[in-house]
């Protein structure tokens, strides 16, 4: 292909699967235009390693959550130092621009999840996003470059640690 077609299958390609580059900004940047500048981000670091993407091997949204999740890390590390502020861990101000308007029931158990994610390190968030957008755990190891046993290990032992907080949360408040 030329360049110019790579470019438009490219900008095919990502414009289909944005959502993935939007939810992954969204969960690692606090400020909306932090947000803007992370998409961007993991948009030109998917560009510029686009000619290694090989549809032989993985679907493009594999390959994509892969890119934007190495980029947001490697953001997150770097700007993570005292006083930086660009990318901060999650909180729940920064989940509301990302979901719906929950039912009024689900506000408290909702709000105590979004709690928990945002306390999670940056590989452990990650895996708990592609768990909850039902990536096989395959998927998951592949995207993060880890073993199937490892992601279900992981993905394991949060659960384990959410229900115990939730169990908690439930007995403080009853």
């Amino acid at each position: 292909m030329s360049n110019r077609a790579d470019r438009r299958h490219f900008q095919d390609l990502l414009r289909e699967h944005e959502g993935i580059v939007f939810k992954v900004a969204g969960l690692y940047a606090q400020h909306a235009e932090d947000r803007r500048d992370l998409a961007q981000e993991i948009g030109l670091q998917a560009w510029r390693s686009f000619a290694r993407f090989d549809p032989g091997k993985a679907k493009f949204s594999t390959w994509l959550y892969r890119v934007a999740l190495n980029v947001a890390i490697s953001q997150l590390r770097k700007t993570s130092g005292p006083g930086s502020g660009r990318l901060e861990p999650l909180e729940q101000h920064h989940l509301d621009s990302l979901h719906a308007d929950p039912l009024p029931e689900a506000d408290e158990r909702l709000a105590a999840l979004y709690a928990f994610i945002g306390q999670l390190d940056a590989l452990n968030r990650a895996l708990i996003l592609l768990y909850l957008e039902d990536k096989s755990y395959a998927e998951i190891a592949d995207i993060l470059g880890i073993s199937e046993t490892n992601v279900a290990t992981k993905i394991g032992r949060i659960k384990q640690t959410l229900r115990g907080q939730m169990t908690g949360a439930a007995m403080a408040g009853a």
